[in-house]
């Protein structure tokens, strides 16, 4: 049976069918170098452009982000003041209470790793706007 050939998915339906011929591939593993490799790749390109597009992922917030490098680096609040300059301008970042300059986001993007992005994007609407 010869196999329809990729195209971009457009419906709830070709995204079905897209995933239901992956699948078939993780059951029988395709050799590198291979059409039915190649053939993987590229459904596996469109579905995770599909599911971009139908299903966006936000960003996280700056304080997200900063927290989240805490949790899974292992750092403390005492860490985030060292490197902020003290431990009271951490809690006030921390509670929102501070915004973050350019200088601490670098620090943190330079020593933290934490991506750019994350420590400058605008924040996020908080409740409904006023009508000002």
């Amino acid at each position: 049976m010869a196999k329809k050939m990729i195209r971009p998915i457009r419906t709830k339906a070709e995204y079905d069918e897209a995933l239901e011929e992956i699948e078939r591939y993780f059951e029988k593993e395709p050799k590198p170098g291979t059409a039915e490799a190649d053939r993987f790749d590229l459904l596996a390109l469109i579905v995770e452009d599909y599911e971009r597009k139908r299903w966006p992922i936000e960003q996280p917030g700056t304080i997200d982000a900063i927290r989240y490098r805490m949790e899974t680096s292992g750092y403390t609040q005492a860490d985030l003041g060292r490197l902020l300059g003290s431990r009271q301008r951490a809690s006030d970042v921390l509670t929102r209470k501070r915004g973050l300059t350019m200088k601490m986001a670098w620090k943190q993007h330079r020593e933290w790793n934490i991506p750019a992005e994350a420590l400058i994007a605008p924040p996020r609407a908080r409740g409904r706007k006023s009508a000002a």
